[in-house]
């Protein structure tokens, strides 16, 4: 079967997961698509037409496989503003100004994905974007708040809002009056369903979303006054609004304001949130996805920035990717993007055949599936988590929060950037480091030969700002490689920086592939949380580090107990026994650390920094290196590759030995001693063949110890495995030579 045949018919097999998938999802873009554009101050089928817009364009043109697109929650806030301020006090004028900024906004991001801008969303710290998400959380639940307890006029800022929320449920008591009384009372059971959906453990019952089951129950309990013959106590006001024809009806927009500041305000708003809130979901849902694939985010911006233009040019919201939704579809055993155009489909059947169903709809309802969702973006759990990262996490976070809510978005987000960074000069006591560095080429990546490895050193500084440098070499290396990720030259790694790699390492993983970190030992951390920031601790503070333990160092901890070893994480300055060694005779050793021995201290291994060369040519190395001492003398040599250290040992005084009988050992060994005969009696044939079938090692003998080292880099878990296995086959085979 040929490749375009077999691709055909995994999508036909697959074709019904996704047409269940995609149906399961518009239960919920539904109610969602209503309740965003109503939250807006939009009209409630310029959602809808988004998400159908949006899912027919992206799933056509779009470079990700099992994303949704649709109106945005991040969204909300920066519509609403943008409609409040070009309508000056009218909202359907302001809404048709709207649509025109949606247009060039789209627009907008249709450039950025032709100019690669994919790593967009890299450029913001962390923190500061939970601050933002916070506040658009806060945004919405202020002022879906007072539409679920029947308030429908209750205006103002987001501040203004939040605090009138007591006054509001108080007014329920105080100035009674029926239809706000039943739409409170819809609008909270609505909230409880919401809330308490996830703890009913009924699978019949999940087959349908929350959000459905809350428009099923209330368009019914309209049907059941019908039936009894009561007049519905909603009316009006209360209820959603969708006109009779909608073909016949659409919006479409107002272009006269292109030129003032506020219209291109907007327009740059809308651009920079909708950008951002897609590219974090693309990145969410690609962790999400059963293949592992990778989306291809700069053809999906574009897709995204043409759905958006032809939405915004029919009267729909700008269209993004949604995490909710997505996380859904995949869930739902969605395998490509069909799943997204299917979805789009149904709403289109949804509007077209329940028009009447629609109507009956109270906001209340729409409004408390906002409010949940306002607060699961703002939700406690969530600033407890950043806390535990970090005093100074909490602090940009509370910062770009606080900022946002009284300015505006790009307001907030920008101050947040700002705050990081100057947390970062703040936490350093430079500011040199980031401006001397931040064009510097910080990165070095390599394939290991010996082991096949790729090896990546990261110098200066990783933060926010250069991240994206450091993602660009993790995304060309295949994920089911193994990768030594050296920090040990850096001076600075921030929160960003260590989330971002977490999710590197998990998507290697799940490949059968690695990422190990290095050289983060010395680093000091504001928290024991894995995501803390890092920071290079002076020398006179290197004392008792287990306070800011890496994964590595967990490791090691871990690895001494299944050896029934001892593992001191402690810096020592004893280092004169590496002295005896002709190897550290011109390198200056002020300390090691890490040392993980046995019972008996025969076998000690250790990192170790020393330094190479002086004043301008001064060169910091961090290696791991086996010590191990041995049960009586031997001749003293030296063994590294051929090449390698040549001219230090030629400088000593040594020449290569030559072995009989063992031409491919001499070719590809460099073999040092002062006692050749000795020397040659040592290496016998076991030994040889043993030193031939592992890889390269530089060994060592004073007379009385080994030492073995592989990289003049500090070595990974798995690589420390490897040497002590090495360490402990030579020691015995060397002592029963030296017996023998």
């Amino acid at each position: 079967m040929s490749a375009k045949k077999k691709k055909t018919a995994t999508f036909l097999g697959t074709l019904p997961k996704n047409l269940f998938s995609g149906f399961v999802v518009s239960l919920i873009a539904l109610p969602l698509g209503l309740g965003l554009a109503l939250a807006s101050e939009a009209p409630p089928i310029s959602g809808i037409i988004a998400a159908v817009v949006g899912g027919v364009v992206v799933s056509l043109l779009g470079g990700s496989n099992v994303t949704i697109t649709g109106p945005g929650n991040g969204m909300v806030i920066v519509l609403l503003s943008a409609i409040t301020t070009l309508g000056a006090g009218n909202m359907y004028e302001g809404y048709l100004f709207t649509l025109a900024a949606v247009v060039f906004s789209g627009i907008l991001m249709l450039i950025l994905g032709f100019l690669k801008m994919g790593r967009l969303a890299d450029f913001f710290p962390a923190s500061a974007i939970e601050g933002m998400l916070a506040a658009i959380g806060l945004g919405i639940l202020a002022k879906q708040f007072h539409i679920m307890i029947g308030h429908n006029n209750e205006q103002g800022s987001i501040v203004h809002l939040l605090l009138q929320i007591p006054e509001g449920i108080l007014g329920l008591y105080n100035n009674y009056h029926l239809e706000q009384l039943i739409a409170a009372i819809i609008g909270l059971i609505a909230l409880l369903i919401m809330a308490n959906y996830s703890k009913i453990r009924n699978k019949y019952l999940h087959l349908i979303p929350a959000p459905m089951w809350i428009l099923i129950l209330t368009v019914t309990f309209s049907y059941v006054f019908d039936w009894i013959d009561v007049p519905y106590p909603l009316q009006g006001e209360f209820l959603v609004n969708i006109p009779d024809n909608i073909l016949s009806n659409l919006a479409f927009p107002n272009f006269s304001k292109v030129l003032k500041l506020e219209f291109i305000v907007a327009v740059f708003s809308i651009t920079l949130i909708a950008s951002i809130e897609s590219l974090l979901s693309i990145k969410a849902v690609d962790k999400l996805d059963p293949e592992r694939r990778r989306s291809n985010v700069n053809k999906d911006l574009k897709a995204l920035g043409l759905a958006t233009t032809l939405s915004g040019l029919v009267g729909g919201l700008n269209v993004v990717t949604v995490i909710a939704r997505s996380s859904v579809n995949v869930n739902n055993g969605a395998t490509n993007k069909s799943a997204n155009f299917f979805h789009a489909l149904f709403l289109i059947i949804f509007v077209l055949l329940f028009q009447d169903q629609l109507k009956r709809i109270p906001l209340a309802a729409l409004a408390a599936i906002l409010v949940y969702t306002g607060y699961k973006l703002a939700t406690p759990k969530n600033i407890r988590k950043i806390a535990r990262i970090g005093k100074e996490q909490i602090i940009i976070f509370t910062v770009t929060l606080l900022t946002t809510l009284f300015t505006n978005l790009i307001t907030g987000i920008a101050i947040g950037i700002v705050m990081t960074f100057l947390i970062h000069v703040a936490l350093n006591k430079s500011i040199l480091l980031f401006v001397n560095n931040l064009v510097k080429p910080n990165i070095l990546m390599f394939k290991e030969k010996d082991g096949g490895n790729y090896y990546i050193s990261v110098k200066y500084f990783s933060s926010f700002l250069n991240f994206y440098r450091l993602k660009n070499k993790l995304d060309i290396i295949p994920e089911n490689e193994n990768v030594i990720l050296d920090f040990s030259l850096c001076n600075f790694v921030d929160h960003t920086v260590m989330e971002g790699l977490e999710n590197y390492v998990d998507n290697f993983t799940k490949k059968e592939g690695s990422i190990e970190l290095i050289g983060l030992d010395k680093h000091g951390a504001d928290s024991k949380h894995p995501f803390a920031i890092r920071k290079l601790l002076p020398l006179a503070k290197l004392g008792p580090i287990q306070k800011y333990f890496t994964k590595r160092q967990g490791l090691l901890k871990v690895m001494a107990k299944e050896y029934n070893w001892s593992y001191m994480p402690n810096r020592s300055n004893k280092t004169k026994f590496l002295n005896k060694f002709i190897f550290f005779r011109t390198r200056k050793v002020p300390f090691f650390y890490n040392s993980f021995y046995d019972e008996t201290k025969t076998f000690h291994l250790f990192d170790v920094e020393f330094s190479e060369g002086e004043f301008i040519a001064r060169e910091v190395v961090k290696a791991t290196i086996l010590h191990i001492k041995l049960k009586q003398p031997m001749p003293v040599f030296t063994l590294d590759k051929e090449g390698l250290l040549d001219f230090i040992y030629g400088m000593a005084g040594f020449k290569d030995i030559q072995l009989e009988n063992h031409p491919d050992f001499n070719k590809r060994f460099f073999l040092s001693g002062e006692d050749q005969s000795e020397i040659q009696n040592l290496f016998t044939d076991e030994l040889i063949l043993f030193l031939e079938s592992n890889p390269y090692y530089h060994v060592e003998t004073n007379g009385n110890s080994i030492m073995i080292l592989k990289k003049e880099r500090l070595l990974s878990v798995k690589e420390i495995k490897a040497m002590l296995y090495f360490g402990k086959q030579l020691n015995l085979l060397l002592n029963q030579n030296s017996t023998a």
